[in-house]
């Protein structure tokens, strides 16, 4: 454990005491919201930032602890175990080289140079390698034994090559200096396959395609693995040509080696000086090569690449899907929310200020019917009998025209004081179909239920976002592709993270959004509604201790994440833990003043010095936290609502021309640029290289998903259904 500490603190920069008590209270079971809002004097400050990754890391170097003392195990249990074996193998610092210096004594099955070992021929590849000036053939011919399986000096030197060939492949330190090689050298090319078939076409973009696997961006290695594993292209990994040509061998005389060949050739000192067996052993290195290493160190790059273009997806993706929950609220207004559709109609769902359920139907405003004006009539009578203010409308299918609807009620009727929003629905199905939505509504139809979220992801795209799996939100991409668990992690980090970075009305959260605060779950966070309905509002924080299975360590954990608004302690509906009530009540009485005429009074308390107020448990950095939370109660960190305006007569791909310029809302975030809805059922696309007059390394650095902004198309490609947009209104159109 010591050595994980040190390590550790070296990343993060941090002490290791900072890192020991991190790691304490994780192996506890704290959380880390929970550790970065309230343990700040324990870690010495570390930021979820930084303990996100400490978690993260503290689980590999567990596991290669884990690996180590199993392959220790194992070595020993063979006895090879040498000191110097197991100080190699202690010194390694990633899996990787763990597993390049136990490849030699993993059991394998029967292999051919284990057959020829036991064949007897392994002095006959060991004299001819410590000894090249021995004639090969005759030096074979003394190991002929068709009793063993060797009938003649050729078989003899075939297991004698193949016995060499486990060896020089099997070598840690060669297998890294190759990897690392091939890593800065090689090239990745593609090809397409004769095979694939008319789908493959969307893959065009790499039928013909070559790029250093070093350079090559997360997004643009998961698309060719995507293509490969779609049969439509064919992939390798190509050694460089080390700047010359291989020239051709005149006749008699040995091809030369490639270069990956010739480095083996130079590791193991096998030199052409013209020797008896400087020939054989050349060849053996060739084969070594071609029939060992490069099968091997392809798949171990092409692995690499992978793992490292998925890490950084689903980076990419915990970003976006954190730009999305945190998006700004519509807040408490009673909102109808319209899940557009032709033949199957408009569903309409409306909510009240809370997001209960008030009133739900369906309109046919468009093809086939053409019910314009009942459909009208339907949103005007359903408007004015819950006082809506808000319309929601999904982003499918007909969202235009549904768009164009919403636009006409406000234009009849100004006086209802409408106003219309195009939101994502992405997920919405899903939520629909799933289990929490058939308890929450058992008698409404499937796609009712879609339009009961369309309405409340406006009103709280946080708290109606919970209830989906964030796989499902649509904010990444190919995260089909990447290794599920590891996005799993990923992204309930982000949602845990976020949930409690705003807070928790406790007497209004639906038992999802329960779930993801700090020290709850989905038994505990059911308990608190069931609690809740038979009960009544929770008044105190204090009460969670009465819900069946909250104990004290639950309540530590959660109880500065919930709100309590128009409780018994105004405190609650603050993000002031509980334990750190003796504090406020120690400013109250330095200042004389009740609570309530403290929060919210930030003049006064500016003047209070948070030193005077420390003492053995609580320090500055919570002394501070109470401070800013007394001056600013339950602040929630989103930003103020917006919304986006989308062109009138611009509702298709086919309506667009170059040159246009148009309001659209950020949609996705890539690493080469942003996708933007302009209202035309087809995102389009500003490269990294157009969000900017200024060099923009990240995206995020511009835009950020639920961003409202003004574009221009650059140009469209219908075939391909592709859109080009740029930030830079006065950028040319291309020609």
């Amino acid at each position: 454990m010591l050595e994980i500490t040190q390590t550790l603190a070296r990343e993060l920069v941090a002490r290791p005491e900072q890192v020991d008590a991190a790691v304490r209270l994780l192996d506890e079971g704290a959380t880390v919201p929970f550790i970065a809002r309230y343990r700040k004097e324990a870690t010495g400050g570390l930021d979820d930032t930084q303990l996100r990754l400490l978690e993260e890391r503290l689980r590999y170097l567990r596991e290669l602890e884990e690996r180590r003392a199993a392959i220790l195990s194992s070595i020993g249990e063979q006895g090879k175990l040498t000191p110097e074996l197991e100080a190699a193998i202690r010194a390694c610092a990633n899996k990787t080289d763990l597993e390049d210096i136990y490849l030699p004594y993993r059991p394998k099955r029967r292999t051919k140079a284990q057959i020829a070992r036991e064949a007897g021929l392994e002095p006959l590849a060991r004299a001819l390698w410590d000894d090249p000036t021995t004639d090969p053939e005759a030096a074979a011919a003394r190991f002929v034994d068709s009793e063993r399986g060797v009938p003649d000096a050729r078989a003899a030197l075939d297991g004698a090559r193949q016995i060499l060939m486990e060896i020089w492949s099997e070598e840690a330190a060669l297998l890294g200096s190759l990897r690392t090689w091939l890593w800065e050298t090689g090239l990745l090319r593609a090809r397409k396959n004769p095979k694939a078939d008319d789908a493959a076409i969307k893959f065009s973009d790499y039928f013909e395609y070559a790029e250093p696997i070093h350079r090559m961006p997360s997004h643009r290695a998961l698309a060719l693995f995507r293509a490969r594993e779609a049969a439509a292209i064919f992939v390798a990994l190509e050694e460089p040509d080390e700047g010359h040509e291989t020239p051709s061998p005149t006749p008699g005389q040995a091809a030369p080696l490639s270069p990956g060949a010739t480095r083996v050739a130079q590791f193991w000192k096998i030199e052409p000086h013209g020797r008896a067996a400087d020939s054989w052993l050349r060849e053996s290195v060739r084969a070594t090569w071609k029939l060992k290493l490069a099968i091997h160190l392809e798949v171990a790059l092409f692995t690499q690449l992978r793992e490292a273009a998925e890490e950084e997806a689903i980076r990419v993706f915990g970003k976006n899907l954190r730009d999305l929950l945190l998006a700004a609220p519509a807040g408490g207004k009673v909102t109808m929310g319209l899940d557009p559709g032709l033949r199957t109609g408009v569903k309409v769902a409306v909510v009240d200020t809370t997001g209960k359920l008030l009133e739900t139907g369906t309109i046919y405003p468009h093809v086939p019917r053409n019910d314009w004006e009942r459909s009208l009539a339907t949103l005007e009578a359903m408007a004015r009998r819950h006082d809506v203010r808000l319309i929601s409308i999904g982003n499918g299918t007909a969202s235009r025209e549904t768009e164009r609807l919403a636009t006409e009620l406000i234009r009849r009727h100004p006086e209802l004081n409408l106003a219309r929003v195009v939101v994502s629905e992405a997920g919405a199905s899903v939520y629909s179909a799933s289990e929490l939505a058939a308890r929450e509504f058992p008698d409404l139809d499937v796609s009712l239920r879609g339009a009961v979220s369309i309405a409340r992801r406006l009103q709280d795209p946080l708290a109606e976002l919970v209830k989906i799996d964030p796989k499902s939100i649509g904010v990444g991409q190919y995260q089909h592709d990447v290794e599920q668990t590891q996005l799993a992690r990923a992204l309930d980090a982000v949602v845990e993270d976020c949930v409690n970075g705003v807070g928790v009305e406790l007497n209004l959260a639906s038992a999802p959004l329960l779930a993801r605060v700090s020290g709850l779950n989905s038994s505990l966070a059911q308990r608190i509604v069931e609690h809740r309905d038979q009960h009544g509002p929770f008044r105190d924080r204090r009460e969670l201790l009465k819900v069946s299975r909250v104990g004290p360590k639950a309540f530590e954990q959660a109880a500065g994440f919930l709100r309590i608004q128009g409780g018994e302690n105004p405190l609650d509906a603050s993000a002031v833990h509980p334990e750190a009530y003796p504090v406020v009540e120690k400013i109250v009485a330095r200042s004389n003043r009740p609570v309530t005429a403290l929060i919210g009074d930030g003049a006064f308390v500016r003047t209070l010095r948070p030193d005077e107020f420390r003492d053995e448990r609580f320090g500055l950095p919570t002394i501070r936290d109470i401070l800013a939370e007394l001056e600013k109660p339950g602040r929630d960190p989103r930003p103020t609502f917006q919304t986006a305006a989308f062109r009138d007569g611009v509702e298709t791909i086919e309506d667009l021309l170059p040159g246009m310029q148009l309001e659209g809302v950020v949609t996705n975030v890539a690493n080469f640029g942003a996708f933007i809805d302009v209202g035309v059922h087809q995102d389009g696309l500003a490269h990294v290289s157009r969000l900017s007059r200024r060099f923009v390394r990240d995206p995020r650095e511009v835009v950020k998903v639920g961003q409202i902004v003004q574009v221009k198309v650059l140009e469209i490609d219908l075939p391909r259904r592709r859109i080009g947009l740029t930030l830079r209104l006065d950028d040319p159109i291309e020609t």
